[in-house]
Parts: structure tokens; C-alpha cells; sequence
């Protein structure tokens, strides 16, 4: 607990200014935005395998390698900018997650140009309302679920890669999609009225 508050118990969390501003400001809160909802999918692609907190102190550096994650900027990455992100080491560097963003900015565009929005593509698996969970510990959060198996399996079946269902989870609770704050945390009951 830092500043009086009660917070979800993740590990690390307590006393780290960065993951409490995340946690308090960010995660769980509703993302209506297309670009910022592609921007997290890559981001917890690239947490494959690694601590979000490592993605969180770099994902400066990601948005400067990554154009801001402008899609059409991504999108038309080539050769020199994938041996750029190769070689920087101010972002995860593995071949197979920097291919994973440069063709999940393709899918994207691909998906506008064909009338489909991203956002309301995801939003579409909830009716476009946070699922509303309460949960008492940590031990009762899943790392996955049938509903983030079925986007998974949506979001490969359009070519997405690192997209499976437990970093579809985590991306659903992150953004807002899923309200897995804890009952005891100072959250909960925000992110509930931001959902209603």
C-alpha cells in the first residue's frame, strides 16, 4: 500500500511510482480507440515471456521506435527499419514480435480499408460494455478465459500473431474490456461507473 491507498496486490507494484500511476490511471479504463487498443495488443505481444513492468519502463522507447504507433507509418516498415528495431536497445528485441507489430499495422489498415473498425470489432465480443468481475485475491484472476480464447482465436484467424488467449486477457483487462480490479482496491468501484 503507497499514498493510503489500497491497491490490487501485484507483485512489484507497491512503492514503483511508474506501475502505481499505471494501475491507478490506466489500467482497466475503458479504450474506445482504435489506435490506442492496436498500440496495447502489440505492447502485451512484446510482454510475451517477460514482466509488464519491463514493457511499462520502455514504452517510451517503443513509441519512438515505433512511429507512435501509427499504423500507416508501421505499416510501411521495411527492410531498414526492422534491422533499426533489430538494433535498439531501448525496446525488446525479438525478430519475431517486431514482425508480429509490422504485420498487425497491415491487418489494421487491411480491416479499416474494409470497413471494419478496430475498436468496435473488439468491443463487439462484450455487446461494447466492461465485463464486470469480483474478484476478492489475485488467485481468483484467470490468466485466461473462453471469451479471451475466442478473441484470440478471431484476432489470429485475421493474421494476428503473439495473440493468444493469455495475452488477450491480460490486453482485455488492461483495457478496460474486462474490470478485474480487486473489490478491496481504491479502482474497483471507478472503473465499475466507468463501465455503466
Amino acid at each position: 500500500m503507497s499514498g493510503g491507498l489500497i491497491r490490487c496486490d501485484w507483485r512489484g507494484l507497491a512503492g514503483d511510482p511508474l506501475y502505481e500511476a499505471y494501475h491507478d490511471q490506466e489500467w482497466g479504463v475503458p479504450e474506445r480507440d482504435p489506435v490506442a487498443l492496436w498500440e496495447k495488443l502489440v505492447l502485451d505481444g512484446f510482454q510475451a515471456g517477460l514482466a509488464w513492468i519491463t514493457i511499462l519502463r520502455k514504452r517510451e522507447a517503443f513509441r519512438a521506435a515505433f512511429a507512435g504507433f501509427d499504423p500507416e507509418r508501421v505499416a510501411r516498415f521495411g527492410e531498414a527499419d526492422r534491422a533499426r528495431l533489430l538494433a535498439d536497445a531501448g525496446i525488446v528485441r525479438s525478430a519475431a514480435k517486431i514482425d508480429a507489430a509490422i504485420s498487425g499495422a497491415r491487418i489494421f489498415l487491411d480491416m479499416r480499408e474494409s470497413g471494419v473498425d478496430f475498436a468496435d470489432f473488439l468491443w463487439g465480443f462484450t455487446d461494447g460494455r466492461p465485463l464486470q468481475t469480483w474478484r476478492e485475491g489475485l488467485s481468483d484472476v484467470h490468466a485466461e478465459t473462453p471469451l479471451s480464447r475466442e478473441v484470440s482465436a478471431a484476432l489470429k484467424a485475421r493474421g494476428f500473431r503473439f495473440a493468444g488467449p493469455v495475452i488477450v486477457y491480460a490486453f482485455m483487462q488492461a483495457v478496460g474490456m474486462v474490470n478485474d480490479h480487486l473489490v478491496t482496491c481504491h479502482r474497483h468501484k471507478d472503473v465499475l461507473e466507468m463501465g455503466r
